[in-house]
Order: C-alpha cells, then structure tokens, then sequence
C-alpha cells in the first residue's frame, strides 16, 4: 500500500517531482468510490483531494495512519475538519495560490455579462450583425457589491476601481476601520443594503451555515431590476429556484454561475436562459494558479511526512497522531 493517496486529478509539475521522490496511489477518479478509496487509505500517511472527494468522518477513522489532508484549493466543506483534528490528523489547503484567477474570473464574467459577449459570439459565428440586439452597460461608474472581502474580494475591488467601479462590501468579519477598505476605497454596508445598492453583486465567501443560501428569494427581491450577480465562491450560497424564478421573471438582469450546488450539475431552467453565463468551476483553473496550487499541496505534504510544519493549514501545523 502506498504511503500517500491523490484520489482526484490534482497534476502539474510539483505532483510530478512527488511521485518521483514518495510512494504515491495516483489515482483521479478514486474519489467515485468510497469503499475503494477507504482500502486505499488503510495504510496511507498523506490524502490529496480537491473539491469531489468527501472527507467524512468514517473515512478518516479507516485511516488509522493518515497524518495529513491537503486540500488542493481554499474552500474545506468537503472535509471533515472536526474529524481530522480529533484524530490529530492535519487539514492543509492553499488559501492563497488561486486568489488572482478567481478574481480575474469575477472581472471576465462582469464584462461578459455587461456586454453581451456570449450571445454575441454565438450570434455573429451563425452570419448574425444586429448590433442594436447586443447593446451592452458600461461597468465604469456603476457600484460593484463585494460579499465577502477576503483574498479575492480586495482583489476584485483593485482590479474593478480600475474599471471606474465604485465599491461597496457586506462582510461579517470586517471592522469598519479595516485598512482593507481605506485601500480599496470601499465602503463597508450591511448586505441586504448591499444588495439594494449594487449594479453587480459578486459573491466571494466560503460555505458555512451562516452563508448556505445566503442569497435566497428575500435578497434576489431587494436587488435592482438591472443588477448582475456573479457567483465564483461556493454554489450552495445561492438558492438555485430562488434565482432561477428571479431570472425567469426579469427581477434581475442577469448571473453568471462558476460554481453549482451539485457538481457536475444535472440540466436545469438555467441552461436556456439568454441573460446567463454557466462555466465548470473554472475560478483557480488558470496554468499560473494551478502550479502554485500543486507546489503548496506537496511542499506540506512532504514536510508533514518529514516530521516538520505544514505551511498552510486549517487546524494546526503537525501532526497529533
């Protein structure tokens, strides 16, 4: 049995160089089955994941050697973080290796949205010119709503202010004095004010039970009948019918959805709506990210396994085991 268990395709140049120097079950769809992923796990000192596979708490406790979780990406509600720790096991994950793909991400989607530039594309590559058909919204001088002003949100104000944007946040964590919003010349509101404000709202919070359907029918109904919404944080913090039924009825102009609340999603209402932009959970899937993302998986990986402190971590740095 192997020392370590990647059971998604997490691949690039540092799972390469791991490979080479450990004993490593490389295996990018272990993650289908449970059952075969907990024998794999039997004798496993390290798992690598992404985002499909389920940590559980009874996977972890077939794991009776396991030191470490690495979590290839920022968000862990796929993991048992309870679990892990009561069992001394570390949770280390990549907060901050993907932050500028999402955030470009949100900015592309804005514009895509803005501009029309899908339907566009699959109007003009069919012979179609009406122009008149794809008038679009200028972003400079609109307010960009921030949920959650983080890594990515204050990423996403830098790049946005740029664009001419003015820029509001909603984020439970923040104080009102925050040198975060001095920087990005961000004006802090509660998000039902947020909503009301906002010609483009986008979300960019982790999945906790404060933020599960955080933005439901009550919210979708105090946005403007122009607004936009981008979602590239977690799918379950918007109520899918909620949307969809706001976006059918025209209460607001628009969303672009990265992330789903079942991945890969089964067909919906949403895949016929002209005012929606649907992408596979492409936030943190740029070249640049990924290598980062890869490289800070296996560097604490190997660290741990060493004896030594993981770098980024969500419980605590070594193992208790």
């Amino acid at each position: 049995m192997s020392d370590i268990v990647v059971s998604e395709n997490v691949s690039g140049h540092g799972m390469d160089r791991l490979r080479h120097e450990l004993d490593v079950f490389y295996s990018p769809h272990l993650w289908h089955s449970p059952d075969e992923l907990k024998v794999a796990l039997a004798h496993a000192q390290a798992l690598v994941v992404r985002n499909q596979t389920k940590v559980t708490a009874d996977l972890i406790a077939a794991a009776p050697q396991l030191t470490i979780i690495a979590r290839a990406g920022v968000g862990v509600d796929n993991i048992d973080v309870a679990a892990a720790s009561a069992a001394g096991v570390v949770v280390s994950y990549t907060p901050a290796a993907n932050a500028v793909s999402v955030a470009e991400l949100a900015l592309g989607l804005m514009l895509a949205l803005a501009r029309h530039i899908p339907q566009a594309h699959a109007h003009a590559t069919v012979g179609g010119w009406d122009r008149i058909r794809y008038m679009g919204t200028e972003l400079a001088g609109r307010t960009l709503g921030i949920v959650g002003f983080g890594r990515i949100g204050q990423l996403v104000a830098e790049r946005a202010r740029a664009f001419g944007m003015q820029i509001v946040t909603a984020d439970a964590f923040l104080r009102p004095d925050s040198p975060a919003l001095l920087r990005n010349d961000a004006c802090l509101l509660a998000l039902d004010d947020l909503l009301a404000t906002s010609d483009v709202v986008t979300l960019h919070v982790p999945l906790t039970a404060e933020t599960n359907n955080l933005i439901g029918a009550a919210q979708l109904a105090r946005m403007k009948p122009a607004a936009l919404l981008i979602n590239t944080s977690r799918g379950e913090v918007v109520d899918e019918p909620a949307l969809l039924a706001a976006l059918e009825a025209k209460q607001i102009a628009g969303a672009a959805l990265d992330v789903r609340r079942a991945e890969p999603p089964a067909p919906s209402g949403f895949d016929a709506l002209p005012n929606v932009i649907l992408l596979p959970h492409l936030g943190a899937f740029t070249h640049e990210a990924q290598e980062r993302v890869i490289d800070a998986v296996c560097r604490d990986v190997k660290l741990v396994l060493a004896g030594q402190p993981a770098v980024e971590y969500v419980n605590f740095p070594e193992s208790r085991r």
